[in-house]
C-alpha cells in the first residue's frame, strides 16, 4: 500500500510518498481502507520532532480518519466488513489502510459523510470536551476563543452561542474575523490590534468568564481579559511555548488555570461512542455546522503541511487516499 512517510525530522520537504507493507491486524483490530484523513498540527509537532511517534522510521503521521471495514478480527464483535467507520486516536492513519484497535472505532451514521467523519472527531470532540469538562459553559456566560476562525474555534463557537452563552472570538484577518462572525461571535478582535483593551472596554473592564486558550504565547493576555474568579482553559500552542504561572498569581488574582487532553477524556470506547454519538446528533440536526474541508491527495501531503503551516486555513484539512 501507498502511505505518506518521513525518516528524519524537519519541515515538509522530509515527507515522502511511498510503497510500505500493508498492515497485519491481531485479533482485536480492524483493517479499515481509508477514504478521508484529517490533518492536524499534531502532525506538524511530530513531523518537527516535538511530539510523540509510534513506531520506528519511515514514520507514518496521522491519527484521524474514516473509511470502511475490510477485515475483521477474531475477538472482534459489534463491528462488521462493510461499515463505515471513523476514528480519533488510531496512529499510522496517513496510509491507505489502516489496523486499528475495535474499542477505537466509532460507526458512522448513514447521514455523516467520511469527509464530515474526519473533519469532526478530533476538533469536535476536542470542542465538546473543553465546553462540557475543562469549563461547563452556562447561559449568558462571556467567553473569549482564540483563534475563532479555525477548524476547533468554529465548534467552540458554534456550541458556546447553543448553550446560550455569549461568543468572542479573536482572529488574525478581516476575512477570518467574518467567518468567526458567521458561527455566531458576537464580537471578534484582530491579533493585529490592541485587543486586550477592546475586550477590556466592551465589558466593561469586568472581563470574560472563560478564556479558551490555544495559541500559548498569548496566556498572560488571556489573563488580563479573563474576569476576577473567572477561567482560562490552556489546550494549545499553535503560537509557541507559554511562559511559567507562579501559582501566587492565580492565589492574588483568584483566578483559574486549567488545561486539557483529548486522550485523558476518550478513556473508553463507550466515551468515545456517547462523545461522538452526541456531535453526530447536532449535525444531523443541523444545530452543528461543519465547514467546507480543504482537501489534498494524500500524494501531496507536503502541500498540506504546507498550506496548515501557513495559517491560511480557516477550517479542516483532509488528506485523500
Amino acid at each position: 500500500m501507498k502511505a505518506l512517510t518521513f525518516s528524519s525530522f524537519g519541515d515538509s520537504s522530509v515527507l515522502t510518498y511511498q510503497e510500505v507493507p500493508a498492515p497485519i491486524i491481531q485479533s482485536h483490530e480492524v483493517l479499515i481502507e481509508m477514504k478521508a484523513i484529517g490533518l492536524n498540527f499534531a502532525d506538524i509537532y511530530r513531523r518537527k520532532g516535538n511530539y510523540h511517534l509510534e513506531g520506528a522510521a519511515p514514520y507514518i503521521l496521522g491519527y484521524e480518519g474514516a473509511g470502511i471495514i475490510t477485515q475483521i478480527g477474531e475477538d472482534v464483535s459489534g463491528l462488521n466488513v462493510g461499515q463505515r467507520v471513523a476514528f480519533a486516536d488510531v496512529p499510522n492513519a496517513n496510509a491507505e489502510q489502516v489496523a486499528a484497535p475495535s474499542d477505537r472505532v466509532i460507526p458512522l451514521p448513514d447521514e455523516i459523510s467520511f469527509e464530515v467523519g474526519a473533519s469532526l472527531l478530533l476538533q469536535g470532540l476536542t470542542a465538546h470536551y473543553l465546553t462540557r469538562d475543562s469549563y461547563a459553559i452556562q447561559p449568558r456566560d462571556l467567553v473569549l476563543i482564540h483563534a475563532a476562525a479555525g477548524g476547533v474555534g468554529q465548534l467552540l463557537t458554534q456550541i458556546v452561542h447553543s448553550h446560550g452563552a455569549v461568543p468572542i472570538g479573536l482572529t488574525s484577518s478581516k476575512e477570518k474575523a467574518l467567518i468567526a462572525k458567521e458561527n455566531g461571535c458576537e464580537e471578534v478582535f484582530l491579533y493585529s490590534d490592541d485587543w486586550v483593551e477592546q475586550i477590556l472596554t466592551v465589558t466593561n473592564n469586568h472581563g470574560v468568564d472563560v478564556v479558551y486558550e490555544s495559541i500559548g504565547t498569548t496566556l498572560m493576555n488571556s489573563f488580563d481579559v479573563t474576569k476576577v474568579r473567572g477561567t482560562v482553559v490552556f489546550y494549545g500552542m499553535t503560537g509557541g511555548d507559554p511562559v511559567a504561572v507562579d501559582p501566587r498569581f492565580l492565589m492574588d488574582t483568584s483566578k483559574t488555570l486549567t488545561g486539557g487532553d483529548l486522550w485523558n477524556v476518550l478513556t473508553s470506547d463507550e466515551e468515545r461512542i456517547r462523545r461522538a454519538g452526541e456531535l453526530f446528533s447536532w449535525v444531523i440536526s443541523n444545530q452543528l455546522h461543519v465547514s467546507n474541508p480543504t482537501s489534498f491527495p494524500l500524494a501531496e501531503g507536503a502541500r498540506a503541511h504546507d498550506y496548515l503551516e501557513s495559517r491560511k486555513s480557516t477550517g479542516k484539512i483532509l488528506l485523500i487516499p
